[in-house]
């Protein structure tokens, strides 16, 4: 809705007179408000608009009840034309310049506390948007700005113009010698509680800011170079929310408007009716900065895509977003619906005059219709000739497959049977000519889709050759503006969206919250901003929103013609196959999946299988690195009858390096099945060991997203005598590298080297630098979380490192690892003691006995890892943790 104060009975009009009252409106235009309210479809000319009116409401308040009106006589009309013509629209501007060459696409946001309301608004919005950005409070010094030659911010944003204008001297100054180095502009917003005059605090700039204005009717000044996606020429009609809007008034040429709006009195002086700026921008005439400037925050929808706009053209374009925007609406449940709320021979008529009518503003758009045959003609007389005529019209529109039966693809465990059912629906298409190739498919309520039940894959592999479907649920439900694809078994997931409209959303009169609410989404709420922050939108409807009061017709022609009114965006359509290879050709970084614990949300637990659990995931990870004792620790944590290990893996053994790419991609009914599905008591607890988890680069992340509350275990040895055990270790296998080349030779190798020893040479090096891979575990998950464990404590005091371990898990009983323990002189470690003063040890790989490293090895891995021990020095005490001796010993030997 174009302002908060109008009515849920406010008509729709045409863009240029948006929410106009009836006494302000020309008799054939307040007739069109009737007609579409009460049933009158001409209107008489010459009659006034006052008769009409006095007719209007005894008719409507008083003679005729809302229940009582036929459905079908009273649909709502969409938004009319704009007020200009679309071969008067502009176009975009391009805002790319060289100079955004030397900045990088990310924003800098100063906000004034962690929890501030417009702080998160504009954080949301960036997340929306894909922006990537980084957030600090302001008072603080100002981050790092420049990274060698090039900028590392492309627009510095202020939640606050109060604090921005009061920045203490040195800040300002750093700060404003960056902007002017680099061409980068700064976006400010007056929030409520600002002075009335800060002129003298934006350093003498003649610029005056006046506040706690109620303000109306805002408009966009068409001549303003920082318009790119807002489209100007029209007027959004009504109080705009809030009451504390600030405008500003300037004696300078370096300000120019972006907006007006007028004061709320329209009773007032004349000088008081005049259009006041609330937003501006600063070209940077006087200082070299340019900036825009905003009178309120983001509660104002204009101002969402006015703030993209200011990104845009502060950044040189470095910060735009493309202006296409795909959309896709689905019709789910085609022929299933009670008896009643079921599509009739005229409604599939309005759904193809309706999508005529967006053809002609979307290219290419069609219809894409669901269905399930085996509710095919179950309605009434007059809705079964409704079905008939789908078929009829059948090459009008796109259709994919539904369930058969409507049925919930989770709760088959047997992909026969769900493959037998989907051979219904197959049939039914070859018989009825219905196109069976679209490679699309949509499962009911989503199940199956995500959280993923394998079976409804490979079902829809073999039947349909499904390789597009989409759902809303991942990650999740809420927020929409998180939703993600990602790709499983050969199946590409889109991110649906909601329009608003549902399942029991079938009359306008009963619209939750009424038609203020969806006419509210419409025109700048949810669903305007949902098609502007996604480049690709695929909606869910029901065939329910297409009968009855047809909400679903008056919703996407209103919302599209709206989109065009104020933006220019360039609308079109594809099949669904297409959508999906320009989606992730987009978004690339999202093919691969992160799989996330469905037991954490409550509307994933309803569509899992029940024969699937999560309550015995690993709440133990052992992260390794490789060559520290990881698979010694393992035994002695299996020892423990509150610890429960994986099953061992065919491939890997004790180790599933699940959280690693191969693995990873099988899925998480793959993962589940090392674990068993009940334990024999509440107090015992899963655990897994995967060495390379360490270094993983993806792995923190991962785990994360699946055991959020998981104990993180990991051991750290010398990494010089990591990096050399490794070496021998996978010599001692057989690897043709290691054979060929001396330690020595492979560490000190260069990047000219072949790519083979270059790659052994990381293999041996990298682990080793501690500190950051640690950074990244830390990032993830809390210290509290992080259990480190001296490796050299591991090996020659094991029981004291297992009690010590026992109370960081926290688990009981207490076990006396002394009596478990015994040393093994032949092996030279500790192993488990059996009984009868043997022990039964690790196999013949562990403990093998290596010659001594040469000394130039030793000299240039100290060399090699002194900045990393001290990184790692540094942050053991940063999180209160021990500093080993070893680490002390190398720090005081290098």
């Amino acid at each position: 809705m174009m302002g908060d104060g109008r009515g849920a009975r406010a008509p729709l009009l045409e863009c240029g007179g948006e929410f106009a009252h009836p006494h302000k409106t020309s008799a054939p235009r307040c007739c069109f408000w009737l007609a579409s309210h009460v049933n009158v479809r001409k209107c008489v000319a010459g009659i006034m608009c006052i008769s009409v009116l006095t007719i209007f409401f005894y008719t409507y308040y008083v003679t005729v009840p809302l229940t009582s009106l036929v459905w079908r006589d009273r649909v709502p009309r969409p938004l009319s034309q704009c007020s200009l013509l679309a071969s008067q629209q502009q176009a975009a501007r391009d805002h790319r310049s060289d100079a955004r060459l030397r900045i990088d696409a990310k924003v800098l946001v100063i906000v004034e506390s962690a929890y501030s309301r417009l702080g998160r608004d504009i954080a949301e919005l960036l997340v929306a948007n894909r922006i990537r950005y980084k957030v600090e409070v302001a008072g603080k010094s100002l981050p790092v700005l420049t990274t060698l030659d090039k900028g590392r911010y492309g627009v510095i944003v202020f939640e606050s113009l109060s604090k921005y204008a009061n920045m203490d001297k040195w800040n300002r100054e750093l700060l404003d010698k960056y902007c002017r180095e680099y061409s980068v502009g700064v976006v400010a917003f007056a929030t409520p509680g600002e002075e009335t005059l800060v002129g003298a605090q934006l350093k003498g700039f003649p610029l005056f800011m006046h506040t706690n204005l109620r303000l109306k009717d805002a408009t966009l000044n068409s001549a303003s170079p920082v318009l790119r996606l807002a489209r100007a020429g029209e007027t959004a009609w009504g109080q705009l929310p809030g009451d504390h809007w600030a405008v500003f008034r300037a004696n300078s040429s370096t300000y120019e408007p972006v907006a007006w709006a007028l004061r709320q009195n329209e009773y007032g002086t004349e000088e008081e009716r005049l259009p006041l700026a609330t937003v501006v921008q600063d070209h940077g005439r006087l200082d070299g900065v340019q900036r825009v400037l905003f009178g309120s925050g983001l509660q104002f929808w204009l101002h969402r895509i006015l703030f993209l706009d200011a990104l845009s053209y502060l950044s040189h374009g470095q910060l735009s977003l493309s202006l296409d925007r795909w959309i896709l609406v689905d019709i789910d449940d085609i022929f299933v619906g009670e008896r009643g709320t079921r599509l009739h021979e005229e409604d599939v008529a309005a759904m193809l005059a309706s999508q005529a009518a967006l053809q002609r503003l979307v290219p290419g758009f069609r219809f894409n219709l669901g269905y399930s045959a085996k509710y095919y003609h179950h309605g009434t007389a007059l809705e079964n000739r409704g079905d008939d005529s789908l078929l009829r019209n059948r090459e009008h529109f796109n259709w994919f497959c539904h369930m058969w039966n409507h049925q919930q693809p989770h709760l088959y465990n047997n992909v026969s049977h769900l493959e037998a059912e989907m051979m219904l629906n197959k049939q039914f298409a070859i018989e009825h000519g219905i196109p069976t190739n679209s490679c699309y498919s949509v499962s009911p309520h989503h199940s199956g889709v995500y959280p993923v039940h394998e079976p409804l894959y490979e079902a829809w592999r073999k039947v349909w050759d499904v390789k597009v479907t989409s759902t809303e649920e991942y990650p999740h439900l809420r927020p929409a503006r998180l939703r993600r694809g990602f790709r499983h078994k050969g199946v590409m997931v889109l991110p649906r969206q909601t329009c608003g409209l549902f399942t029991h959303t079938l009359l306008l009169e009963r619209y939750p919250g009424g038609r203020h609410r969806l006419d509210r989404s419409i025109q700048g709420g949810e669903l305007f901003q949902t098609v502007i922050n996604n480049p690709i939108n695929v909606f869910m409807t029901h065939m329910s929103n297409y009968g009855n009061d047809r909400l679903a017709l008056y919703t996407f022609e209103s919302v599209v013609k709206f989109l065009r009114c104020w933006t220019n965006v360039r609308l079109a359509s594809a099949p669904p196959l297409a959508l999906a290879d320009k989606y992730f050709q987009l978004r690339p970084d999202e093919l691969n999946p992160l799989w996330g614990n469905p037991c954490d949300d409550t509307r994933h637990r309803r569509i899992w299988s029940k024969s699937k659990w999560c309550s015995t995931l690993p709440r133990v990870l052992v992260i390794g690195p490789q060559k520290t004792g990881s698979t010694a620790l393992y035994t002695f944590l299996a020892m423990h009858p509150s610890l429960v290990p994986n099953l061992p893996s065919p491939a890997t053994y004790e180790e599933l390096q699940f959280f690693n790419n191969n693995n990873y991609l099988k899925g998480l009914d793959w993962y589940l099945n090392f674990f068993p599905p009940n334990l024999s008591n509440s107090s015992q607890m899963t655990f897994e060991k995967s060495a390379t988890y360490f270094d993983g680069d993806l792995v923190p992340r991962r785990a994360h997203a699946l055991v959020p509350n998981a104990k993180i275990i990991a051991i750290l040895i010398s990494p010089s005598k990591r990096a050399y055990s490794w070496y021998q270790h996978i010599r001692s296998h057989g690897d043709v590298i290691a054979n060929n080349y001396t330690f020595h030779t492979v560490i000190t190798a260069n990047d000219s080297a072949p790519k083979p020893l270059r790659d052994l040479r990381n293999r041996c090096l990298n682990p080793g630098k501690y500190s950051h891979y640690l950074e990244r575990w830390l990032a993830e998950y809390s210290s509290h979380q992080l259990h480190i464990i001296d490796g050299s404590l591991l090996r020659s005091e094991p029981a004291g490192v297992m009690n010590t371990l026992q109370k960081f898990l926290k688990i009981s009983p207490h076990i006396d690892y002394n009596k478990l323990l015994k040393y093994d002189p032949k092996k030279g470690f500790f192993c488990q003691a059996v009984g009868n003063d043997r022990t039964k040890c690790l196999g013949k790989s562990k403990g093998r006995i290596y010659p001594p490293m040469e000394e130039r090895s030793s000299k240039f891995l100290k060399r090699y890892y002194t900045p990393h021990n001290t990184a790692l020095s540094k942050l053991l005490v940063r999180i209160g943790r021990p500093v080993p001796q070893w680490l002390k010993d190398e720090l005081s030997n290098g």
